[in-house]
């Protein structure tokens, strides 16, 4: 009887073990969080569904060589910060620079790209413009959330600063005369531009403005929590390392 008694021990001993490896190397699954509009950093394949873009490229690749899994979610630019802070997702991924403002709320993890904003004018705008003092008296506009729009506020001159949800809508009101001219984030624009002329027929990328707003951009998280962002930042050192962050900005024509 002890025997047996003995052996039960020593199997409920291994089990409990086994358990005990597999909840240590369970692999965590983040909720990602990524907008649909921000092509060709995160957006909705029409014949898909899916949400893909660059951003979800790389995040995908950071959490291979990380270790964790990854939830895409879709989410409109200005609630991806509102989200990540109430808990209901876990990570961002998505075009959105690294500001002193939003570091007093949520962390960033190792720069991933860099650029900053971009001048959208009407074609048959005849005026060279290089910086925001050129509009001066004029309305403009921005997406509603990015720091684009934060500093034309703080530039201050403008008959008006529009705020909009998504950048087909804020391309949508300049082409039809709404606003003299928007700003947003050059390389989205740029890819638009050159990817579909249909939907950016009659706009122009001005080629003298200069960019004020350069940043990095960065997978967002939560402060105050250092295992997610060793985590991130392990695999962002190692698909730096390997090559393979460039050949996923070489994709999708970002560098």
């Amino acid at each position: 009887m002890q025997k047996k008694f003995q052996v039960l021990t020593l199997v409920c001993a291994i089990a409990a073990g086994m358990m005990g490896s597999a909840s240590v190397l369970a692999t965590p699954t983040y909720r990602v969080g990524a907008t649909a509009t921000g092509i060709p950093f995160t957006f909705v394949d029409i014949k898909s569904g899916h949400t893909q873009g660059m951003m979800v490229d790389a995040i995908e690749a950071i959490g291979k060589a990380g270790g964790f899994e990854t939830d895409i979610q879709q989410s409109v630019f200005s609630a991806l910060i509102p989200s990540l802070t109430s808990n209901k997702i876990d990570l961002i991924s998505a075009a959105m620079l690294k500001t002193p403002e939003r570091e007093k709320v949520v962390q960033y993890s190792d720069p991933i790209y860099s650029y900053g904003e971009g001048l959208i004018l009407q074609e048959k705008d005849p005026k060279t413009y290089t910086s925001m003092a050129d509009l001066k008296g004029e309305i403009v506009g921005a997406q509603v959330g990015s720091v684009f729009i934060d500093a034309l506020n703080r530039h201050g001159g403008f008959k008006e600063v529009r705020s909009y949800d998504s950048v087909a809508d804020m391309m949508r009101d300049l082409r039809l005369g709404r606003i003299k001219a928007a700003f947003g984030d050059r390389p989205i624009v740029a890819y638009q531009m050159a990817t579909n002329p249909k939907q950016t027929k009659g706009l122009k990328l001005s080629d003298t403005y200069k960019s004020v707003v350069v940043g990095d951009v960065c997978i967002v998280m939560r402060q105050n929590d250092p295992e997610t962002l060793a985590q991130v930042n392990k695999g962002i050192a190692a698909i730096k390392a390997d090559g393979s962050l460039d050949r996923i900005i070489e994709q999708w024509k970002l560098n």
